[in-house]
C-alpha cells in the first residue's frame, strides 16, 4: 500500500472574503469570525479527495483528529488511520505535531490543506525529509509548494505515489501579513520543501513585477485606456496590484495596493471592500471587474483577491472581467489561471481571454 498523510488547517483561507489577507493570529481569526467568514480548507480538502475516486481505496491514508481530517473523510466514505492529536479549535502546533508524528509513521507524502502559513509549518518540522504536495486554500499562496487547483494536488499524489514523477525543491515563501494589511508586501523566502515534479500542476513561486520606466509607463498607458472609457453609471472593481492601482492614481483616487476597491463616475464608493461590501453594492448598479494577473504564477482569480468571489463573479456576470497586464508581466506567464473554489464557474471561465497589454492593444491568453 502507498502511505500518504493528510493534514487540514481549518483556519486557512478564512480571511480571504472578509478581506483580512490573511488569518494568521488568533485576533485576526476573531475578527474574520465577526465578519462573518467561513471554513474554506474543508471544501477544498474535500475537493481534492473527490479527486482521487477510487484510488483513495488503494492509499493508506493517516490525518488528523476532527476538523483537521478526521471529520473530512470519515464524511465521504474513505478509511484511514487518525493519529494522535486534540479536537476542536486548533493552533499551528497541531500542523507541526501532525507532520512529526506522520513522519514517524513512514508516509511516502504529507498532503497539506492551507496556505503559505501552514507550508512553513511543515517545513519547520519535516524540512526535505518528506515530500510534500499543497492543496492551495490559503489567502496569498506565494509559495511554490501549491498545485493549482486541489484538482491538480490529486493528480500529483496518484502520479507520485505510483512512481511517475521525480522530486524537486520549491520554494516556500510568506509574508508579513500586518504590513501586508498596510499595503506594505514585506515577502521573504524561508527555505525549500521536497515536491513531486510536474509543471504543470504546480503554480510555481510569486514573481514582483520591477518597477523599470518601461513598466511604468505601460501602466500609465493601461490605466488611461480604461479611466476613458468609464461609464458612470457603473461600479468598478478594482483588483489588488500595482497595475490596477494606477487605474486609480490617474483619477486622483487614495486607494489600497493590496485591496479591494469600488470606484463609480470617478469617485471612490468603498476602499479595501470584502465580500459583503461588494454585493451590497453591485446589487442596485451595474458592474465591471478590473483585475491583473499574478507575476509568474497567473492567477486572476483565487489568489490574494478572494473578496471577488464566485458569488460576485456571478453577480457580474461572465462579461464583466477586464484583464490587464503589461508585457513585461506577461513574458513570464505561461498561462493565466482560475481557482476561485467552483469548478464549473472556473470551467465558464477557462478558454482564450483578451488581455489589454498597453493603449488599445489586446493580446489573446488562454485561461486554464
Amino acid at each position: 500500500m502507498r502511505r500518504a498523510g493528510l493534514i487540514v488547517n481549518p483556519v486557512a483561507g478564512m480571511g480571504g472574503a472578509v478581506g483580512l489577507k490573511g488569518t494568521d493570529g488568533e485576533g485576526t481569526l476573531r475578527r474574520a469570525l465577526a465578519l462573518g467568514a467561513t471554513n474554506v480548507s474543508a471544501g477544498r480538502a474535500r475537493e481534492f479527495l473527490c479527486a482521487l475516486g477510487r484510488v483513495s481505496n488503494a492509499i493508506d491514508f493517516w490525518t488528523c483528529p476532527g476538523t483537521m481530517g478526521e471529520e473530512i473523510m470519515q464524511g465521504l466514505g474513505i478509511t484511514c488511520k487518525v493519529i494522535q492529536g486534540r479536537r476542536g479549535s486548533t493552533v499551528a502546533q497541531d500542523t507541526r505535531s501532525a507532520a512529526s508524528i506522520m513522519e514517524g509513521c513512514g508516509v511516502d507524502i504529507i498532503a497539506f490543506c492551507g496556505g503559505d502559513g501552514t507550508a512553513r509549518d511543515i517545513l519547520n518540522t519535516v524540512g526535505e525529509r518528506v515530500p510534500v504536495i499543497g492543496i492551495p486554500s490559503g489567502v496569498k499562496m506565494h509559495s511554490g509548494v501549491f498545485a493549482t487547483t486541489p484538482q491538480a494536488a490529486a493528480v500529483v499524489i496518484m502520479k507520485f505515489l505510483w512512481g511517475e514523477l521525480p522530486l524537486e525543491e520549491a520554494e516556500v515563501a510568506d509574508v508579513d501579513e500586518e504590513a501586508f494589511r498596510e499595503g506594505r508586501v514585506s515577502s521573504k523566502l524561508y527555505g525549500y520543501l521536497l515536491v513531486p515534479y510536474e509543471p504543470s500542476a504546480l503554480q510555481g513561486m510569486k514573481e514582483p513585477s520591477p518597477l523599470t520606466d518601461e513598466v511604468c509607463r505601460h501602466r500609465e498607458a493601461l490605466a488611461k485606456w480604461i479611466v476613458e472609457r468609464m461609464d458612470g453609471s457603473v461600479t468598478y472593481i478594482l483588483g489588488p496590484g500595482g497595475t490596477v492601482k494606477a487605474v486609480n492614481e490617474l483619477m486622483g483616487i487614495d486607494s489600497t495596493l493590496l485591496g479591494v476597491d469600488l470606484v463609480r463616475d470617478g469617485e471612490l464608493v468603498k476602499g479595501d471592500a470584502n465580500e459583503r461590501d461588494i454585493l451590497a453594492e453591485i446589487a442596485s448598479n451595474p458592474s465591471r471587474i478590473v483585475v491583473s494577473p499574478i507575476g509568474r504564477q497567473g492567477f486572476i482569480f483565487g489568489r490574494g483577491n478572494q473578496q471577488i468571489s464566485p458569488r460576485v463573479l456571478k453577480a457580474a456576470g461572465g462579461d464583466a472581467v477586464t484583464v490587464i497586464a503589461t508585457r513585461e508581466k506577461l513574458r513570464g506567464i505561461r498561462v493565466l489561471r482560475v481557482d476561485t473554489g467552483e469548478e464549473k464557474l472556473d470551467s465558464a471561465l477557462r478558454g482564450p481571454m483578451k488581455v489589454l497589454v498597453d493603449y488599445g492593444v489586446f493580446e489573446t491568453m488562454m485561461v486554464e
